[in-house]
């Protein structure tokens, strides 16, 4: 059955529900889910000329899905790029990143803050293969500059940070790696296309751990790099043909449907984390809350202005402890003592979910690199899902009640 194509220009709230390749045949309007690992061919010329790349045609589930082409659509219009190559996982994406776009000898520029595993996977795993890594302070754009080298291939940040949430300056970092002749990638996880669009202010790859908001609900697992046709088919493209750290079916149709409300979601999380993170300063068990929404964030200004003027779903507070041995003794304590929200290392959820970063996300790091990102034994970071305002105070409320 055919579709009229979709008009130009549309919103992208009509594109979250709408981006999507043809229905098929039985006309559905919910788009189909495509459990096939294989796909019978017409005649042998045919499939030989989809194997050689000749000809556009699905052959194996390893290189392309229906289910999984709608989820790459749709998100690729979402943040506004050319094409979307969909992974396994948000880390699949960044080693589909790092296959694709370094060999030995290159060198990147990564932030302190950058989440515990991804600082691994580059500084350390890509390190063994010949990749040096310089890591700098997220918030000094002059840090960065002094960083490169003839050799750098790549400038990565994840704004805001997790856990917390330092924002870089996107335009700034990309005029630096492209004044280098390299590129910028940037993790957009925790705002997502509803609150930042990253390549509209330079970048020029987006990364996506798609487990978190862009599902939605704690289901599945994927990721996702959205950028330029030339980069997605023709750098990333191969690597995934060979490597295969594909996107199943299943889950591509499950972060499909999650896009479907990311925008709803997205604006009712972000006025609740707001008003929790105001409610959290006033708070005489907590020391300090980082949220950019806040105006005591030191990127507060920059947030506002690259986020669409709110600051995402996701805050940090450190409770107040007279050393480093009780900070860490009383954010288990508040944690362990609080019966409504979750005890989970996940986030984009839409159950409130609290954790400890210095000894989960975090906790391979050694306690020197975890004091330079600034992530302190006293520190619990909260993603805020949709529970009533009231229930989540006085879980926290409780939580303090353990001091």
């Amino acid at each position: 059955m055919s579709q009229h194509p979709l008009p130009d220009n549309l919103h992208i709230d009509t594109l979250a529900v709408r981006a999507a390749i043809e229905r098929s045949q039985y006309g559905e309007n919910s788009e189909a889910m495509y459990l096939t690992s294989g796909y019978v061919q017409p005649d042998a010329e045919t499939a030989a000329r989809r194997f050689a790349g000749e000809e556009e045609g699905y052959t194996y589930a390893r290189l392309g899905n229906p289910t999984v082409a709608s989820m790459e659509m749709r998100l690729a219009a979402l943040e506004g790029s050319e094409a979307c190559i969909a992974t396994s996982t948000g880390m699949s994406a960044i080693l589909l990143m790092c296959l694709g776009l370094l060999k030995s000898g290159d060198h990147v520029i990564c932030s302190h803050s950058l989440f515990g595993s991804t600082i691994k996977l580059i500084g350390s795993e890509f390190a063994k293969f010949g990749v040096q890594t310089t890591f700098v302070s997220q918030t000094k754009v002059a840090e960065w500059k002094t960083a490169m080298q003839p050799n750098t291939r790549l400038l990565f940040a994840e704004t805001p940070t997790n856990p917390l949430t330092e924002v870089c300056d996107i335009k700034a970092l990309a005029e630096i790696a492209h004044a280098g002749n390299a590129l910028l990638v940037v993790d957009n996880c925790f705002a997502t296309p509803i609150l930042q669009r990253p390549l509209s202010m330079g970048a020029d790859l987006i990364v996506h751990s798609g487990t978190k908001y862009l599902d939605g609900q704690g289901r599945v697992m994927a990721g996702a790099l959205c950028g330029s046709k030339a980069l997605i088919d023709d750098v990333f493209g191969p690597v995934m043909r060979s490597a295969g750290m594909t996107l199943s079916p299943f889950n591509a149709w499950v972060v499909l449907k999650g896009l479907e409300t990311l925008g709803i979601r997205m604006k009712a999380q972000s006025e609740q984390t707001m008003a929790l993170a105001q409610w959290l300063e006033a708070q005489p068990h907590v020391a300090r809350v980082f949220y950019p929404g806040l105006k005591s964030h030191p990127q507060h200004a920059l947030a506002m202005a690259q986020q669409s003027g709110m600051g995402g779903a996701v805050l940090s507070f450190e409770v107040k402890a007279q050393s480093l041995e009780r900070g860490r003794e009383n954010a288990f304590k508040v944690m362990n003592a609080m019966r409504t929200v979750s005890l989970c290392t996940n986030l984009g959820d839409v159950k409130t979910l609290v954790a400890h970063p210095a000894s989960t996300s975090h906790g391979r790091l050694t306690e020197a690199q975890r004091q330079v990102a600034g992530i302190q034994q006293s520190l619990i970071r909260v993603a805020v899902g949709l529970e009533h305002l009231d229930d989540l105070k006085a879980d926290f409320l409780r939580g303090f009640s353990a001091l």
